[in-house]
């Protein structure tokens, strides 16, 4: 077993920084969604007679209606295909300083996209499912919204007001600024860099950070009892490290000697444990508690002494 001390095994080259190897290894990625909105704004004589009820003045009054019930199951399982795809996609790159964009392999994208296809069936799958309630949803809320209900806010079917699309947007600086102003390209090229820089610091700190709450649950929940009983353990505590660990090989770039070396002893302590083998074995439980307890104490520093973000200002 690796003791806090141990060195990180990788093979980056030397001679590039992590900001460089980002830039050289990742693409961007965006995600985006048409989602049919829920709520509508009450017109100016709908919420004058809202705010009559409370001897207020419309123009003062803020209100809107709930077109349907986004808690009914056809509409969470629309929700639910959308936030699996989003989930996917996080798990599989990395933060971008831009807003919507986030990195991921060059040679992942193929796996990416075919995923992404998935997702984008999943999705419509469950627009055609909450389609066939749409009648229903509308005569609820026919009921529920009372005078203030309009067909006319309603479209005649959800097929198309729901939609997944990404694409793959290039975030380096344009080829023809080099011949049209060398300048300008120059200072483009500096903005990239440092996008870039910015990201790899992005990266570091998501996996210090969720590395460090994975180790403090399973720390917690290794540790005391509960009325006299060891505390509930779930499988999934170890399966979500387990995760941890894969994506970190997967999409780390280096540049943090000491956050490598904290992951690998994190591994190394739970390799071959499995939770049945924790919930069976107390004394098993305190070994890797006091061996998490380690890790994470090393990593509570860093996240105390992790320098603050860098903002980039606007000129005004």
């Amino acid at each position: 077993m690796s003791s806090l001390l141990s060195e990180p095994t990788n093979h980056y080259s030397t001679t590039e920084s992590p900001a460089d190897r980002l830039r050289h290894e990742m693409a961007a990625m965006r995600l985006s969604f048409t989602w049919f909105g829920t709520r509508k704004t009450l017109n100016p004589s709908q919420k004058a007679a809202a705010a009559e009820t409370f001897g207020a003045e419309g123009s003062f009054l803020s209100a809107g209606k709930k077109l349907v019930d986004a808690k009914h199951p056809a509409f969470r399982s629309v929700t639910t295909a959308r936030n699996q795809a989003v989930s996917y996609w996080k798990g599989v790159s990395l933060p971008f300083p831009e807003p919507g964009l986030r990195l991921i392999r060059h040679d992942q994208l193929s796996e990416i996209h075919q995923h992404m296809e998935t997702f984008r069936d999943n999705l419509d799958d469950a627009v055609d499912q909450l389609d066939r309630h749409f009648e229903s949803l509308k005569s609820a809320a026919r009921q529920r919204l009372g005078s203030l209900y309009s067909e006319a806010d309603y479209p005649d079917s959800l097929r198309g007001l729901f939609a997944m699309t990404w694409d793959f947007p290039s975030v380096e600086p344009p080829s023809y600024l080099r011949q049209l102003s060398p300048e300008v390209y120059r200072e483009e090229c500096a903005r990239i860099r440092e996008r870039f820089g910015e990201a790899g610091r992005l990266a570091e700190a998501a996996f210090t950070e969720e590395l460090a709450k994975l180790v403090s649950h399973l720390t917690e929940r290794l540790s005391g009892t509960e009325d006299g009983k060891p505390k509930i353990f779930r499988d999934s505590v170890i399966e979500n490290l387990t995760g941890f660990f894969e994506r970190f090989r997967s999409l780390n770039v280096g540049g943090n000697e000491e956050l490598e070396r904290l992951v690998a002893d994190a591994q190394n302590i739970v390799r071959g444990v499995r939770p049945g083998h924790l919930r069976d074995s107390a004394g098993l439980r305190q070994h890797v508690a006091t061996e998490m307890s380690r890790v994470q104490s090393v990593l509570d520093g860093l996240l105390v002494d992790r320098p603050r973000r860098n903002i980039l200002r606007r000129p005004k």
